[in-house]
């Protein structure tokens, strides 16, 4: 293996970021911690909004701590012409532009993909939005729960006949940057291949949408009469397939093929039910479901839970017990992969933040990578691509162009 020294697969790409909040910076920081140079851009004065979302410690957000791993802050007033100068000469020198404002929001302030096309045809431009850059909703605010609400998704998230509920977290924003970067890294092959260029749309709403398995097809070729409906804790074609109650943890069973089942059973000590003629097929248990689901709880209801789970781990069952956050960041699993990644910062000090989810065998650990202050790398940023030394950047600085906060 060839040792690649503060480097990794995407070292050399360079990449202006215009993104805030999740689904743009996930894109991003993904780049940065990848190898890739990423300027985030920030409006003057204040900067990216997330600096000041909780958790804060010594007025630092954790947020922003965790969605800008790894790129350099260019505090700038875009709004001013010598500011949007800057930009469009740094486009010139950049290979991909990420934005997650709405649609149009680009072209207002002079920088749409006509502009930046012609700065650098052979740029990748990618635009995240809600809905899109087109169709009838494209011009609507929009925020991860709400592409969720239109994509069908909320629906089927709680228990049947109640109100639905939320997932808790950016499942699709998360998500969403991740099908952005899919989308940066196959045009940058194209370019590699072609020399050309491209905008890419990506749409909160679209990603969401695709992630049904099962609703949209068996809707479709049945005309209608089959309706994929919220389940709650019980999956109602697998059984089992659900959420128990352990003794100490919710404990999740999937065991829905009968080779599982008869895995289970040799787990509960009751192996005799594998060939029940209540539950020896999948069918059949699904049609007696109540009594499979009541004879699984009724074992974890007696068993300590550590016996259960190991019971099954023995047995090759796959079932899990559901961990708090906290109790997630503590496993030896995921601490031992990186899951869980413990970052300095110099203002808060350590923090535990989700790492990075790709692995590459050349590159096999992560690169070091901070977040930065507001401005911090605008003297390096404007020396390092156009050649501004430091009194110009000083100059900028007193007129208002560029802000920048000291630690």
């Amino acid at each position: 293996m060839v040792e690649h020294p503060n480097q990794h697969v995407l070292s050399g790409y360079k990449v202006l970021d215009f993104s805030q909040y999740i689904a743009g910076p996930t894109v991003t920081r993904m780049m940065a911690e990848m190898g890739a140079e990423v300027i985030k851009v920030e409006m003057a004065p204040g900067g990216d909004q997330t600096r000041g979302m909780p958790y804060l410690k010594n007025n630092r957000s954790g947020y922003f701590i965790q969605q800008n791993l790894g790129k350099k802050s260019l505090c700038i007033d875009v709004k001013k012409e010598a500011g949007l100068r800057i930009i469009k000469e740094l486009i010139r020198r950049m290979d991909v532009v990420v934005e997650n404002f709405g649609p149009g929001t680009m072209q207002r302030r002079g920088l749409g993909y006509e502009v930046v096309k012609a700065l650098n045809p052979k740029i990748v431009m990618c635009s995240i939005s809600t809905f899109g850059q087109d169709g009838p909703l494209a011009n609507q605010p929009g925020w991860d729960f709400i592409g969720a609400c239109y994509s069908g998704v909320i629906d089927m998230i709680g228990e049947p006949g109640k109100t639905p509920v939320f997932a808790g977290l950016a499942v699709g924003d998360a998500s969403t940057g991740v099908h952005a970067l899919a989308a940066i890294a196959c045009a940058l092959l194209y370019r590699e291949r072609t020399g050309v260029g491209q905008h890419l749309d990506v749409s909160l709403l679209d990603s969401y949408f695709g992630y049904h398995d099962t609703a949209i097809h068996a809707y479709s070729l049945s005309g209608g009469q089959y309706q994929h409906r919220r389940f709650g804790r019980q999956h109602p074609l697998y059984t089992p397939t659900g959420i128990f109650e352990g003794q100490q943890h919710p404990i999740c069973i999937m065991a829905p093929l009968d080779n599982q089942w008869a895995a289970l059973c040799q787990a509960m000590g009751q192996p005799e039910l594998a060939a029940d003629p209540r539950f020896a097929t999948a069918p059949e248990r699904v049609r007696n479901q109540a009594e499979a689901i009541r004879i699984v709880q009724d074992w974890l209801d007696r068993t300590p839970e550590d016996q259960a789970l190991a019971a099954m781990e023995q047995h090759r069952v796959p079932a899990a017990p559901v961990l708090t956050a906290a109790e997630a960041m503590a496993h030896p699993h995921l601490r031992q992969r990186g899951t869980v990644r413990t970052v300095p910062d110099p203002i808060v000090g350590q923090i535990d933040l989700p790492g990075l989810p790709l692995r590459f065998s050349a590159f096999p650990g992560p690169l070091p990578v901070q977040a930065p202050l507001l401005g911090e790398h605008n003297v390096e940023v404007l020396r390092e691509h156009l050649g501004y030394s430091e009194q110009q950047v000083k100059e900028l600085e007193a007129q208002g162009i560029l802000v920048s906060k000291p630690c």
